[in-house]
């Protein structure tokens, strides 16, 4: 029997390159630490132009590989992916099925998308060091309701896409602001046939005179003014019930969600998400981890399950001239590096601090950028470090900084 379970996540991974040819000693020691786990997770932010084809669905931030990049992440030691995420339907159903295939292919234990609703919102199952390990991975967008995977009807074929965990969006505003928006709207003489034309499937629709559907965006007349967010009750069941089911089969279960709803202050948690982690950890998950918005947020400990509210990036292969991430933030994380009892609590997370695309460029903005993550140290590592622990002491997790890789150690 497994004693001890050591499991490793990074922050997501958009990578455009296969880093196979790179030969750096500083590549080579991000290598030594992913490979030294049991399993090795990460966020495949990308996907695959494959057999499949397919065709752009997006103008901006559009993202693309080959399928050697998952050769790539292969060779850097990772071994489980998450497939659900903004990008991941940037080449249409096509690209899904590439991804699908092409990661099945390398052997990858991957989640999150699925030829239809059923199979995209499954749990996957693997074997790492005699310790079953399951992975339900899911993504809250915002995006097009035609991206998330749907299952056949009595008169539509099925459509590939991702596992979506539906959110409801709405703003509260002042009697002014509502009175405001109410007076554009009349202006225009918006009627309701031409409202339609902007809905998508899931839209939550005005119930009372105090609400208001403004372009697919529903306005609530309130005391202030307040942007809310919360989980659909029917997709978070259908979420937390895959995790139950591996659960009860004594798996070791991640949970994973994708999100851009992202707070003004990207290093803010929504309440919603951590909500929804604690849901996931009631309901069997053993660890859950969130990526989207690109920065390092802080570790919660929940039920002795780590928490991972945001790990920023890994590999974060832009476009040059992307000025929104110039923010040294975007490209400071860490490696967490976990260790689990065998009742798969977690006893242990030593942390690695990361610069992606290495130090030097976080002074000149990005030219000439590495396109591997390089481990920091000196007072880079501290900044880190105190980031780290200070957004994470807000969750009662209180991180030791006193040694170059910093340390969450379980009380006794």
């Amino acid at each position: 029997m497994t004693i001890q379970f050591k499991f490793i996540a990074t922050g997501q991974s958009l990578i455009h390159h296969d880093l196979r040819s790179i030969v750096d000693d500083r590549l080579e020691a991000i290598k030594a630490i992913i490979r030294g786990a049991d399993a090795s997770f990460t966020n495949f932010e990308m996907t695959v132009y494959g057999r499949h084809a397919g065709w752009p669905l997006k103008g901006s931030y559009f993202s693309c590989a080959k399928p050697e990049v998952l050769d790539a992440l292969k060779d850097i030691g990772f071994s489980i992916l998450s497939l659900s995420n903004n990008h991941a339907f940037d080449l249409g159903p096509s690209g899904v099925l590439s991804t699908i295939e092409e990661a099945s292919r390398r052997g990858f234990l991957h989640a999150g998308i699925g030829k239809d609703e059923r199979r995209a919102s499954k749990a996957a199952s693997a074997s790492f060091a005699e310790k079953n390990v399951s992975l339900v991975s899911m993504d809250a967008g915002p995006g097009p309701a035609f991206m998330y995977a749907d299952n056949a009807g009595a008169h539509r074929p099925a459509r590939p896409g991702l596992n979506g965990l539906r959110v409801e969006r709405t703003f509260d505003v002042d009697e002014d602001t509502f009175a405001l928006l109410q007076d554009v709207k009349n202006r225009f003489g918006v009627a309701h046939l031409e409202l339609a034309n902007y809905a998508q499937p899931n839209d939550p629709a005005p119930t009372t005179a105090a609400e208001m559907d403004f372009f697919g965006t529903i306005f609530r007349k309130a005391s202030s003014n307040v942007r809310r967010i919360k989980f659909e009750p029917g997709s978070a069941i259908t979420q937390l019930s895959a995790i139950r089911r591996s659960k009860a089969k004594g798996e070791f279960v991640i949970a994973y969600l994708h999100h851009h709803h992202w707070e003004p202050d990207w290093c803010q948690v929504p309440g919603w998400v951590e909500e929804f982690a604690h849901l996931c950890v009631d309901n069997g998950a053993s660890i859950f981890v969130c990526h989207g918005v690109p920065v390092l947020q802080g570790v919660e400990i929940y039920r002795r399950a780590p928490i991972f509210y945001g790990l920023g990036n890994f590999l974060f292969h832009t476009s040059h001239g992307e000025t929104e991430w110039s923010p040294r933030e975007v490209w400071k994380s860490v490696i967490a590096s976990c260790t689990f009892n065998a009742s798969n609590e977690i006893e242990t997370i030593d942390f690695h601090p990361i610069v992606v695309g290495g130090a030097e460029a976080l002074e000149s903005h990005g030219h000439g950028r590495l396109q591997f993550p390089v481990l920091a140290s000196g007072h880079l590592a501290e900044e880190i470090f105190d980031d780290l622990a200070e957004r994470s002491e807000a969750f009662g997790t209180f991180i030791d900084r006193d040694r170059p890789i910093a340390r969450y150690q379980r009380a006794t």
